[in-house]
């Protein structure tokens, strides 16, 4: 089959669909090709059972604290692995099966089953079938990284794909990578009291690169599982029915190992190579953050397949820039403050400029506070954790932040809306904060940054709370 479309979109997982949003607006003729399951990763293997995980884990984990709170018997708790295995999945399938039900079942024959490679600019194969397009979206999403020497005994193994799908886990576990999913997912199995050993190269974990809040993560996770950091590569070796670990003078057997050392965007089926372009050392073509354009060429790309920021609401934003400058005349798009969440207790958060932007900058100054004295915190039995603020020294505009504390999720994205808004600390000191509450804390913070700004011009450390009108 011969077929003529505006534009063909590779990838119906979140770019790809938010793609289709804005192409739908101005025409009927396009197609979405899908290879391999339907319903978006983070649905189907991602953000969504993963939480549902860590929400389980969490609930049986807060029983240590029963006792204390004049809860008795809470000893006698058990936990069914198998039995949470399968909550999670009747939750993914939930919110898998609305995904499609809305997004996919709908479009007849404009969605295409197959993989697509790559003929020319404006050409693509499926299988028998040829489609031209005039634009074309490339939103195929990512894969775990894994190694293929591990294949002879990969019935040990699991990838973040797989996980879920387990009926049961066995009663030790050995975790590789300790990125957002390897510490989420190694703290919760750790919290339904499966023996956890987790292996990081670096002696950063969860992607944290600020090193105040790096040390109080590593201290907390540090009591709830094993964790080998900064250590030689890992290496596997299949020990009878076992699995052996060993980095450096360090070994350990476990039943199987989880492995998360990243995602790698799938691009290498497309056969890039048929449209002229050049790829950089990791196989990646250039590509405009704010137009999705490759190059000058009518192919956009969308979502985790561009690595650039690989979390669903900005695969979302990216599907929609791509979709609308494919059927408008090109446009540039403002990004948004970048934000990123780990799940782990206590949450960690990435708000604005990375550590990395202003660790050298005279110019800023971080502002920090302790959440183990947050009054809040201490009633709810979590008050652990510390938060940094970055904010520039001229005028106190909040630039970043990198947060391990109670309530990040929610923390965070005050903090993501004041920089959107280019709110200094002296603004957002301003609004009303509740007692008690988490967001004291972030009030405490913000008050941590003033002191360090030190006096106004008339040589008075103010602290503005009203205004005369």
């Amino acid at each position: 089959m011969k077929k003529e479309v505006d534009v063909a979109i590779i990838g119906a997982g979140s770019a790809g669909l938010y793609a289709l949003s804005q192409v739908k607006k101005e025409t009927d003729n396009f197609i979405i090709i899908n290879d391999g399951p339907y319903g978006t990763t983070c649905a189907r293997v991602g953000c969504m059972p993963s939480k549902s995980l860590i929400q389980i884990a969490d609930y049986y984990h807060d029983r240590l604290h029963f006792e204390k709170s004049g809860i008795h018997n809470a000893d006698q708790l058990e936990v069914s692995i198998p039995d949470v295995l399968q909550r999670v999945r009747k939750h993914r399938d939930i919110l898998v099966n609305y995904n499609i039900k809305n997004s996919i079942t709908t479009l007849g024959d404009k969605i295409l089953s197959g993989k697509a490679e790559f003929i020319d600019t404006h050409t693509l194969k499926v299988g028998d079938n040829e489609i031209h397009a005039k634009k074309i979206i490339i939103a195929t999403g990512s894969t775990p990284v894994y190694d293929t020497t591990w294949d002879n005994f990969r019935e040990y193994i699991l990838t973040t794909d797989e996980l879920f799908e387990q009926n049961d886990l066995p009663p030790t576990l050995g975790v590789l990578g300790l990125g957002v999913i390897g510490l989420e997912i190694g703290q919760a199995l750790a919290r339904l009291g499966i023996k956890v050993t987790a292996i990081n190269s670096k002696e950063f974990i969860g992607g944290l690169s600020d090193p105040d809040i790096n040390k109080v993560m590593v201290s907390l996770c540090e009591k709830e599982f094993d964790m080998w950091l900064g250590g030689e590569r890992a290496s596997l070796e299949k020990v009878e029915n076992k699995v052996k670990i060993r980095s450096g003078i360090r070994e350990v057997l476990v039943d199987k190992v989880l492995i998360s050392i990243g995602r790698k965007p799938n691009l290498k089926a497309l056969k890039l190579e048929n449209i002229g372009i050049t790829l950089d050392q990791k196989g990646m073509p250039n590509f405009n953050p704010q137009t999705m354009q490759i190059e000058d060429l009518p192919i956009y790309m969308a979502g985790d397949v561009n690595a650039d920021r690989p979390l669903l609401h900005e695969a979302a934003d990216e599907g929609r820039i791509a979709g609308y400058n494919a059927i408008h005349a090109q446009k540039l798009f403002k990004r948004k403050v970048p934000l990123a969440i780990v799940f782990t207790d206590p949450n960690i958060a990435f708000i604005g400029k990375e550590y990395s932007e202003i660790k050298d900058d005279v110019s800023v100054l971080i502002g920090s506070y302790d959440f183990s004295k947050q009054a809040r915190a201490m009633l709810m039995n979590v008050n652990k954790g510390i938060a940094n603020l970055y904010v520039q020294k001229s005028d106190g505009k909040i630039l970043g932040a990198q947060i391990a504390v109670p309530g990040a999720e929610h923390l965070a994205h005050h903090i993501a809306w004041a920089i959107e808004q280019n709110l200094t600390v002296y603004q957002m000191i301003k609004f009303p904060f509740y007692h008690p509450t988490l967001e004291e804390g972030l009030y405490l913070l913000l008050l941590d940054c003033i002191k360090k700004l030190g006096i106004n011009k008339k040589g008075i450390l103010e602290i503005p709370f009203l205004e005369n009108k």
